[in-house]
């Protein structure tokens, strides 16, 4: 049977009607009965259509009904294959086509096939049949080859196809520019660009699409805004792809009033344009309003997808809502997202991180079909955020056990605050020396971490050495190493450094002068300090936060202004949090003020009734003093609401292995030569004038039953067995999870000058250098 015009118009206008499986269907059936199934025309379409709705099977039985191929059916089954991702499949019927059939492809065929290739070997094999036949001259053709080489990062020969073109289109230029802006290859894409403008060519949609994420990436927002302005006048401001590249490109550069504008002047939003909107406020740490804006995206009907959820288990990361967390995993589950990409599994381990319940994180983990490197960075980055270092280093050990993960620069900076906090400097070293064989350490981030760990180790030399051999251009090296010699008490070198840095050009940060001031702080340099904080505002325009503040309070306190410190957080501007009253009371406790110290206590139970340090803090100020009674009373209301102090522990390394001990410990095999070695130290320290301060004991208890507990704190037992487990005169490192106490801290200065050893004690403030019956902190800490 043949059709008429008028009939083959019909068919035309049933073809465009179809829209869904069961319409197609139902059209195929027709055919049938019509006896045009073999039409060869009307078959195309319809493998066509049945590709569009992702049925490749009923594509591939449609083609083989056609009894009279020709190159138009044979490009549609090709252009079905890489539609439903069967590259594979693709690209043996391309082969079995070039071997087998009469017909020649043409330079639709081509494309697709290019498309298709998985490897760069099978994309030189396409480009040498291109050269053969004489396609390359083809702008799609060539176009498409660009393509290939930069998805396989070949950019030289992707720049050679480019250049060699006798004819370029827009779409040309535009393959060049998003393959070197796929690459991170900013200065050569705006390079195009500008030689594009140069030929007399104007940017389309697709140019100014591609080109404002390197504007973001290159931090370049002159140029973004000249673009934005290109796009106003010649009325691409409608194009909804334009429009949500402009808000992720503002959003990058924190411009978030910018972002929202351009979404507020949108006529038509796609589901893009609610995610690119809602990332840019997750990104920029704005979640609230983030998830405002997801619920009015849900509130007028568009259903998220995987990367709304992405941004949504960020948000609530950031919001702590632990609830609603399970809720957006219980999505995930429902719609099996977890199988189909690794990167919302990810987005759920880090969700459940930043919430705190890294048991779920773990779970979440384990659950994953397909893990990245990225999965084990976030997994152990939890861990070390959570203060679970032994945790994120097993995760590391396992990871360095999987085959096929290639750790990056990621890993370096998730794990080595695992052994910073762990004071872990021999693995921190292994890991420094893996580094230095790659260069990595040359990167400013990594670089950071390991100044980090060194001077939290107490390998302040060598931090030194690191950072004098790095790139300095930015803040970040210099916050490390100005935080590392405060630590170590060494307040003038850090402020000396400040100096430097101001002289190199670097601009100071908010972060810089938190560095700074904890340095002044620790090393009782009261003027500088206040130097420092005027300075902060006046000079650098930076608003105090409630940590500079926290500094100050700190500085003055410790220093014994407790008029000065109260003053300060009466008058600040911002609502004092538990860090600030904290920072009083403790100022108070170590003065002896017990009046400022109660009226400071109950503001700092007022927002933070849950952290047992406090009521210790408050319950060691009663007992410095004596008010037994206030002890009593301050213990048994921790008590009631289920808080326990946590435990004292110091650690030693002998060799690779950690020794932990805990006050009073009494089950270590080495324990009577521990408690013995102890005896004999302290008849050595009493003859040079040692004398117990028993005000550090907090118990009322007699007197020898005082001193018995200031020999067993767990310092002292790590010294004891550092001494007795290492050669003579070699220095001994130990780790205290608290402060260490006052009686310690002048036995531990006998104990350098008897043994003749350097002794250095990190405690949870600050580190201590003990050498030749001196301290390095000049007893001020």
């Amino acid at each position: 049977m043949r059709f008429s015009s008028s009939s083959s118009s019909f068919l035309d206008s049933l073809f465009h009607s179809c829209k869904s499986i069961h319409d197609t269907k139902s059209l195929h059936a027709l055919l049938f009965v019509l006896g045009e199934s073999h039409n060869l025309l009307l078959s195309t379409k319809l493998l066509n259509l049945y590709a569009s709705f992702g049925y490749l099977s009923l594509s591939h039985s449609t083609f083989q009904l056609i009894t009279n191929n020709t190159i138009y059916s044979s490009n549609s089954i090709i252009a079905a294959y890489v539609h439903s991702r069967r590259y594979t499949q693709a690209l043996n019927f391309v082969t079995h086509f070039f071997s087998l059939s009469p017909q020649r492809p043409d330079f639709y065929t081509f494309p697709p096939t290019l498309k298709a290739c998985q490897c760069l070997i099978d994309g030189r094999k396409m480009h040498c049949c291109i050269l053969k036949m004489g396609f390359v001259n083809d702008v799609f053709v060539a176009a498409s080859l660009i393509n290939l080489y930069s998805r396989f990062r070949g950019l030289d020969s992707a720049y050679k196809v480019f250049v060699e073109m006798p004819v370029r289109d827009v779409g040309s230029w535009n393959a060049m520019i998003s393959g070197f802006c796929r690459n991170g290859n900013a200065a050569e894409a705006l390079d195009v660009l500008s030689k594009m403008k140069g030929e007399g060519l104007k940017m389309d949609k697709v140019t100014v699409s591609s080109i404002l994420p390197v504007c973001a990436r290159s931090n370049d927002i002159v140029s973004g805004l000249l673009i934005h302005l290109y796009v106003i006048k010649h009325g691409l401001e409608e194009d909804v792809f334009v429009s949500n590249a402009l808000i992720n490109m503002y959003s990058k550069f924190g411009r978030l009033r910018d972002s929202q504008r351009v979404f507020d002047f949108m006529k038509v939003r796609d589901l893009v344009s609610w995610n690119s909107i809602i990332a840019a406020y997750e990104q920029n740490d704005i979640p609230t309003t983030a998830l405002e804006l997801f619920k009015e995206m849900r509130f007028i009907g568009i259903q998220p997808d995987l990367l709304t959820v992405v941004s949504l288990a960020s948000i609530l990361g950031q919001l702590s809502d632990e609830t609603v967390s399970r809720s957006v995993h219980g999505f995930v589950m429902r719609h099996e997202w977890l199988e189909k990409d690794v990167v919302i599994g990810n987005a759920l381990v880090n969700m459940y991180a930043k919430v705190g319940a890294m048991d779920c994180a773990s779970t979440v983990f384990e659950q994953l079909p397909l893990r990245d490197i990225i999965s084990w960075n976030t997994l152990i980055v939890g861990y070390a955020q959570n203060g679970l270092a032994s945790e994120a280093i097993d995760a590391y050990n396992m990871m360095e056990r999987c085959e096929n993960i290639i750790p990056n620069q990621g890993t370096w900076v998730s794990i080595l605050p695992a052994y910073s906090h762990l004071g872990a400097l021999q693995q921190g070293t292994k890991i420094h020396g893996r580094l230095i064989k790659n260069s990595l350490y040359l990167d400013v981030f990594v670089a950071t971490c390991l100044i980090d760990m060194y001077g939290k180790c107490g390998g302040l030399d060598d931090a030194m050495s690191l950072f004098y051999e790095i790139p300095r251009e930015t803040s970040v090296p210099w916050n490390a190493i100005i935080s590392s010699l405060g630590i170590h008490g060494h307040g003038k070198e850090a402020l000396q450094l400040f100096k430097d840095m101001l002289a190199e050009g670097v601009t100071a940060d908010h972060v810089t002068f938190i560095s700074l001031l904890t340095a002044c702080s620790h090393s009782g340099l009261v003027d500088e300090g206040q130097w420092c904080f005027d300075m902060m505002q006046k000079e650098f325009g930076i608003k105090p936060s409630l940590k500079h503040y926290g500094c100050m309070v700190d500085l003055f306190g410790r220093a014994g202004y407790l008029e000065k410190a109260y003053n300060l957080v009466s008058s600040m501007p911002l609502q004092p949090d538990a860090s600030i009253w904290g920072a009083l009371l403790g100022a108070c406790r170590k003065h002896g003020n017990v009046e400022l110290g109660t009226f400071a206590s109950n503001r700092l139970l007022e927002v933070d009734s849950g952290n047992v340090g406090y009521y210790v803090l408050l319950s060691n100020m009663y007992a410095n003093v004596g008010k037994w009674e206030g002890v009593a009373k301050v213990r048994s209301l921790a008590r009631d609401r289920g808080l326990t102090k946590t435990p004292g522990w110091s650690s030693v390394v002998v060799g690779s292995i950690v020794e932990v001990f805990y006050t009073g410990n009494q089950t270590h095999p080495k324990c009577i030569e521990i408690y013995n070695e102890l005896r004999v130290l302290t008849a050595k320290m009493k003859s040079l004038g040692y004398v117990p301060d028993y005000s550090f004991v907090l118990q009322d208890v007699e007197e020898d039953e005082k001193e018995q507990i200031l020999t067993s704190h767990s310092e002292r037992l790590a010294i004891a067995f550092g001494i007795i487990s290492t050669p003579p005169k070699s220095p001994i490192r130990i780790f205290k999870n608290l402060r260490v106490c006052g009686d310690c801290h002048n036995a531990t200065k006998y104990i350098s000058r008897i043994t003749e050893r350097e002794i250095v004690v990190r405690d949870s403030n600050r580190f201590h250098h003990f050498k030749d019956g001196i301290c390095s902190c000049g007893d001020y800490w």
